[in-house]
């Protein structure tokens, strides 16, 4: 079976989006548990696209590419994993800033957090801070991610922070700021916990802060 894992593996670092579900789905008539194609096949394969995409021998097309194959062996998974098992390493919801409409890089970050075992949902662009809070109550997030392309728009994330307090729920959730223009310096200056610069080192700020 551990040849299985590796194959897995080494599809998610190639792309191999045909391949990968045709073979998910063989793992899994064989009487493999989905939790251990997942947890020994799939997000190994990620930690490798992970490593490779911060040494610079991947590039952002490649690591959006494994993030599709990694989705499309999650397509096969999902329905059979448990409750407990789909929460995986935890939820986040993420979104683009209210004002802004820029969705290419918060979709990656949600692509390659999901295939790295967290529950993503995906708020979509022009996010009001009012609908971070009701997703927030809705789903009980782990973490709240908020992107901004627009240094216009970069004030909504310190409006979604002031919102959460206001709701009393900012100490339930970790937040992470991100996108071009957003720096370390502003994301501590507005009170957020987590700075990402790009979709891998989301991954690792995540991980980091749900270890706190």
């Amino acid at each position: 079976m551990s040849e299985v894992y590796a194959r897995l593996a080494e599809m998610v670092v190639s792309g191999g989006i045909e391949e990968i579900q045709t073979l998910t789905q063989q793992a899994v008539d064989g009487g493999t548990e989905p939790r251990e194609i997942l947890d020994k096949g799939l997000l190994p394969g990620m930690e490798v696209v992970g490593q490779r995409f911060k040494e610079g021998d991947m590039y952002v097309p490649e690591v959006l590419l494994s993030a599709r194959t990694m989705h499309a062996a999650l397509d096969v998974l999902r329905p059979l994993l448990s409750e407990s098992d789909q929460a995986g390493s935890g939820t986040i919801i993420i979104g683009t800033v209210e004002g802004d409409i820029h969705n290419v890089g918060k979709n990656l970050v949600a692509m390659v957090l999901e295939g790295a075992g967290f529950n993503v949902v995906d708020l979509g662009v022009d996010v009001k801070p009012e609908a971070f809070i009701d997703a927030a109550k809705e789903h009980k997030p782990d973490i709240v991610a908020m992107s901004a392309l627009l240094t216009t728009t970069m004030p909504k994330m310190a409006e979604t922070i002031e919102a959460l307090q206001e709701a009393g729920i900012r100490d339930q959730v970790k937040v992470i700021a991100g996108g071009a223009p957003v720096t370390e310096e502003y994301v501590m200056e507005i009170g957020a916990d987590g700075h990402a610069l790009n979709a891998v080192l989301a991954v690792e700020k995540a991980k980091e802060l749900l270890q706190r």
